[in-house]
């Protein structure tokens, strides 16, 4: 049975994981010749990165890691790379090793054989949230996504529109790319 003294070590422990899979994820994306590939290893940066927010109790940010930058951003760039034909079957060979699948294979069943004794463990009162976080307190009533939502519609509006013509004007040059080479 887990006993209290050992819910830092799991938080620890978690939170080393899952950095050294952002770190190693970001460095396979970074090394890999295949644009698509190289796609997917972001995704699994992206991924990595929502759950460090969310340990660091930056729910809202997290989930707005995976639905913007691991969703959307994501498919827009795969749809160009589909689009231009950049990607070559031959260029798959790091995808069928049996390093990373053995290597997500042992984190899987780390990380399930944890849950499963966190599951099986008696929850201390201590570790239940009694009290209104500060953050959340002194949010007022738009909540907590009013202060991350405030400044990117007022100071930071230009900047949020300029990202989202230049994302247009990407996928508007991939088009016309990809009319010209057929």
């Amino acid at each position: 049975m887990i006993t209290n003294e050992f819910y830092p070590l799991f938080y620890t422990f978690n939170f080393y994981v899952f950095a050294l899979l952002a770190l190693m994820s970001s460095l396979f994306f970074v090394t890999r010749k295949s644009p698509v590939s190289a796609a997917l290893w972001l995704v699994s940066t992206m991924f990595a990165l929502a759950v460090l927010y969310v340990m660091l109790d930056a729910e809202f940010i997290g989930i707005m890691q995976i639905l913007v930058y691991a969703g959307a951003i994501m498919v827009v760039f795969l749809f160009v790379v589909m689009l231009l034909n950049l990607g070559q079957p031959s260029e798959f060979s790091d995808i069928r090793k049996n390093g990373p699948r053995l290597v997500a294979g042992f984190l899987g069943i780390l990380l399930t054989a944890e849950l499963l004794t966190l599951a099986w463990s008696p929850l201390d009162a201590r570790l239940l949230v009694t009290t209104v976080p500060p953050s959340v307190a002194t949010a007022g009533a738009g909540g907590i996504i009013g202060p991350v939502a405030g400044p990117l519609f007022t100071e930071y509006l230009l900047a949020f529109e300029l990202t989202s013509v230049l994302l247009l004007v990407a996928i508007i040059g991939a088009v016309v790319l990809a009319k010209k080479r057929s």
